[in-house]
C-alpha cells in the first residue's frame, strides 16, 4: 500500500509493521489495525504498531481482539475449530472467523463502498472480545466536511 498509491484502504491483521519511510502516513488513505490483545495493544512487545498508528494520517482504528492467538486472523483458527483442535484457554476458531470477517468486511464495506459501518464507532455489545484502542481518532467525512470522535 505504501507502494502503490493505487491501493485505495488497507488492513493490518495481527502482522508487524515494515517501515516505509516518506510513505508511511499513506497519503491520508485508510487503515484498519486489527490484531491481538495480548501483542498488539498500545505498549506491547509489537513497538511498529505503536510507531505505525502515530504514521497513519487518514481515517484509522486501531482494535485488540482478546483470547485471539496470531492465527486467530487466518483460515487455520476455524479449520483447527472443526478437527476440534481450538485453543481451550483461547478464542474458539469460528468466533474469531466471526470477528475478523465481521470487521474487516465493515471496514472496506465503509472505506470502499461507502456503506454505513456502525461496527466501527467503537465498543459493540455483540463484540465484547474486540476492544478499541485509541477512542480520540479524528475523522474527517468528506460528505459533510464534519469531524467526529468514537
Amino acid at each position: 500500500m505504501a507502494q502503490d498509491s493505487r491501493v485505495r484502504a488497507g488492513a493490518n491483521l495481527d502482522g508487524p509493521f515494515i517501515e516505509s519511510g516518506n510513505n508511511s502516513g499513506l497519503s491520508g488513505r485508510p487503515f484498519l489495525m486489527l490484531g491481538t490483545e495480548a501483542d498488539h495493544s498500545p505498549g506491547s512487545e509489537d513497538r511498529t504498531w505503536d510507531s505505525a498508528w502515530k504514521k497513519l494520517d487518514g481515517w484509522k482504528r486501531w482494535a485488540a481482539v482478546a483470547g485471539a492467538d496470531h492465527f486467530a486472523f487466518t483460515d487455520l483458527a476455524p479449520l483447527a475449530g472443526q478437527l476440534g483442535a481450538d485453543d481451550p484457554k483461547g478464542l474458539p476458531g469460528k468466533r474469531a472467523a466471526e470477528i475478523t470477517r465481521d470487521y474487516v468486511g465493515a471496514f472496506f464495506d465503509k472505506q470502499l463502498r461507502g456503506k454505513d459501518a456502525p461496527l466501527l464507532d467503537g465498543q459493540d455489545k455483540d463484540n465484547p472480545e474486540v476492544t478499541f484502542q485509541h477512542s480520540a481518532t479524528r475523522d474527517v467525512r468528506a460528505d459533510s466536511g464534519t469531524s467526529s470522535r468514537p
